[in-house]
């Protein structure tokens, strides 16, 4: 399981994330607003498993089925699960983003990633833009969450900071340009539709799942060059 955060075990064999009791509240209110109000939801590298049960508990109406590729992750998901016994939270799934026949089918209303992006190499976005766009119905939303770099914003010297020591661990690691990230979600008609400033200098990224564009008519196509 692939964090920067020091994890502790439980007396359950959970393993318990202070980021995670830190932004859990910060989180749950964007997706308050902005959720669909039931519906399918995938969250990819849920990691200890912790915002899973909390984001199940607090929205009822979404059927929501955690995700990690580490065994490791999956025994600690599956571990604070049991002691919730949620009837809307799913066992979760062996995924991984860079392996599309581990996807579950779609359609997806909504499709949730909390700080991936940076602690993974750049092909792993790209797997998650595939899979969201592969999976997510149309007007679907993916959440997107995480520190970033950003062109008209100074970087903060924490995130600065941060930035070297993912590098320093793994050269292939890092904060992303948070354009980039959203041009290579455009390319799988996936529009960034909201930007949304968190605590410690996180953001929070709203994209929305758009309609394929309509096949040219036979008219049409004869008409082009």
């Amino acid at each position: 399981m692939q964090t920067m955060d020091p994890l502790a075990a439980t007396p359950q064999g959970a393993l318990a994330s202070p980021a995670v009791a830190r932004n859990t509240g910060p989180i749950l209110e964007v997706l308050r607003a902005h959720m669909p109000p039931r519906g399918r939801v995938l969250e990819i590298a849920a990691g200890s498993g912790e915002h899973a049960v909390a984001f199940a508990a607090a929205l009822p109406g979404l059927d929501w089925t955690p995700s990690d590729p580490s065994a490791e992750a999956r025994a600690s998901i599956a571990a604070w699960a049991g002691a919730a016994g949620l009837p809307n939270l799913q066992d979760p799934l062996a995924l991984d983003v860079l392996d599309p026949t581990t996807w579950p089918e779609g359609p997806l209303q909504a499709l949730v990633c909390i700080n991936m992006i940076h602690i993974s190499p750049w092909a792993a976005t790209e797997g998650l833009m595939a899979l969201a766009g592969s999976r997510l119905a149309t007007g679907g939303l993916l959440v997107l969450y995480g520190p970033y770099r950003e062109a008209e914003v100074p970087l903060a010297a924490s995130n600065a900071a941060f930035d070297e020591s993912l590098k320093s661990r793994d050269p292939s690691w890092g904060l992303r340009d948070r354009d980039a990230v959203a041009a290579l979600a455009k390319a799988g008609r996936l529009a960034l539709t909201r930007r949304t400033e968190m605590p410690a200098n996180n953001l929070m990224l709203l994209f929305r799942q758009m309609a394929a564009a309509p096949c040219a008519s036979n008219h049409d196509a004869a008409a082009l060059p």
